[in-house]
C-alpha cells in the first residue's frame, strides 16, 4: 500500500462507545506506513542482537556467493564459528580446532573462507566452503598470524603476522599450500587490505617507529612506507569510490585515522573520539565508512563519508566489539564482539 501526499486513510473502529470511521489525513501516518529505504540508517542506527554462544568473536566477514555471514572466535569449545544468513539469528558451527582464530576473509574465486590463527602448532590456517565444514591447513610458521585477505587480481591470498623472524608474511593461491615472505620489518603487522584500483596490498603496524606501512603488488616483495603517525594501527580498508586508502589506530590525541590515495604518502585524520579502534568496512551503496571500538562510552561507532571528517553514532553496548564488515545484497552492517553477555552481535539497521 503506498499513500500520497493528501490522500485520506479510513480507519473503522469495533462497535463500542465510539465506533464508527474516521477519515485522517495520511500526513500522520506516511512515515509509518511508507518507511523511508533501510539505507539511509545503514550504518547511523544500531541494535544488539543475540549471539549462538559468548565467545571472543575477533572477524566477521560476509559471502556474497552464499549469501552468509561468518565469524571466528579465540574462545570457546568446538564452537568458534558463527554464521548468520540475516545477521539476526545466528547457530555456532564447529571450527577445525580449538585455536584462537583471529582474522578471517572470503575468497570469492577459491570458494573459500580462509581463517587465521596466532595459536596452534604447524596448523595456524583453516578452510571451508561453507562455513559449516572446516579443515585445518599446515602453515610453514608458528607466527602470530593477524590479519588476511585475497587479491583477485593476484590469485594471490595473502597473511601477515605480528611475530616472527624475516618471515611475518605468508601467501597461498588456493588456501591449500603456504609459503612464508619476507615482511618489509620484523613489526606487529596487525592489518592488511588489497587496493585493486592502484594494484597493491597494504598493510598496517602498530610498531616499528614512524614507518607503520607496508605495501606489495605481489605480495612477495614489501616497501616501508611512512605513517602519518607513531600510532597503533589496527585497521585498514580500502574505498575505492572515495579512490582512498583509511587506517584507524587504538592509540593517539585526536588522529586516530590516516588516509592515502596512494598507500605511499599518508595525512592525518581527526578521529570523532580517542577510543580504541579496531576495525572499518567501506560501503559503497551506501557512500559510507563504518569504524567500532573496543572502548568508550555509547560511542564506540564512528561513520564518515569521505575518510576526512568523522562523526561518533551510539552503539547499543559498550562491548569489546572487534570487526565488522558489510553485506551488499542486505544493505546492513554487522559487528562482532569479544565481551557481553548473549549480545555478541551487533547490525544496523
Amino acid at each position: 500500500m503506498t499513500l500520497q501526499p493528501g490522500d485520506l486513510l479510513a480507519i473503522t473502529r469495533p462497535a463500542g462507545p465510539q465506533s464508527g470511521t474516521y477519515q485522517l489525513p495520511t500526513a500522520s501516518l506516511a512515515e509509518l506506513l511508507n518507511p523511508p529505504p533501510v539505507l539511509g540508517i545503514s550504518g547511523v542506527v544500531w541494535s544488539a542482537v543475540r549471539s549462538a554462544a559468548d565467545n571472543s568473536w575477533q572477524a566477521i566477514c560476509w559471502s556474497p556467493e552464499l549469501g552468509l555471514y561468518a565469524c571466528v572466535a579465540g574462545s570457546g569449545t568446538g564452537n568458534r564459528v558463527m554464521t548468520s544468513s540475516d545477521g539476526i539469528r545466528w547457530s555456532t558451527q564447529p571450527s577445525a580446532a580449538d585455536q584462537n582464530w583471529v582474522a578471517l576473509c572470503w575468497a570469492a574465486e577459491l570458494g573459500l573462507f580462509v581463517a587465521v590463527s596466532d595459536s596452534g602448532i604447524g596448523n595456524r590456517v583453516m578452510t571451508s566452503p561453507d562455513s559449516r565444514s572446516w579443515t585445518l591447513r599446515q602453515t610453514p610458521a608458528n607466527n602470530n598470524w593477524t590479519g588476511v585477505c585475497w587479491a583477485p587480481e593476484l590469485g594471490l591470498l595473502v597473511a601477515v603476522a605480528s611475530s616472527g623472524t624475516g618471515n611475518r608474511v605468508m601467501t597461498s593461491s588456493d588456501g591449500l599450500t603456504w609459503t612464508v615472505r619476507p615482511a618489509a620489518a620484523d613489526q606487529e603487522w596487525r592489518s592488511i587490505c588489497w587496493a585493486p584500483q592502484l594494484g597493491l596490498l597494504v598493510a598496517v603496524s602498530s610498531t616499528g617507529g614512524n614507518q607503520r606501512v607496508m605495501t606489495s603488488s605481489d605480495g612477495r616483495n614489501w616497501t616501508l612506507r611512512t605513517a602519518a603517525a607513531t600510532n597503533s594501527w589496527m585497521g585498514i580498508c580500502w574505498a575505492a569510490e572515495l579512490g582512498l586508502l583509511v587506517a584507524l589506530s587504538s592509540s593517539g590525541k585526536g588522529n586516530r585515522v590516516m588516509t592515502s590515495p596512494d598507500g605511499i604518502s599518508w595525512s592525518s585524520r581527526s578521529s570523532a573520539a580517542d577510543n580504541a579502534w579496531t576495525s572499518l568496512c567501506w560501503a559503497p551503496q551506501r557512500e559510507l565508512l563504518v569504524a567500532v571500538s573496543s572502548s568508550g562510552t555509547g560511542n564506540r561507532i564512528m561513520t564518515s563519508g569521505d575518510g576526512l571528517n568523522w562523526t561518533v553514532r551510539s552503539s547499543p553496548a559498550d562491548l569489546g566489539w572487534r570487526s565488522l564488515c558489510w553485506s551488499t545484497q542486505r544493505s546492513q552492517f554487522a559487528a562482532v564482539s569479544n565481551s557481553g553477555a548473549g549480545n555478541r552481535v551487533m547490525v544496523s539497521p
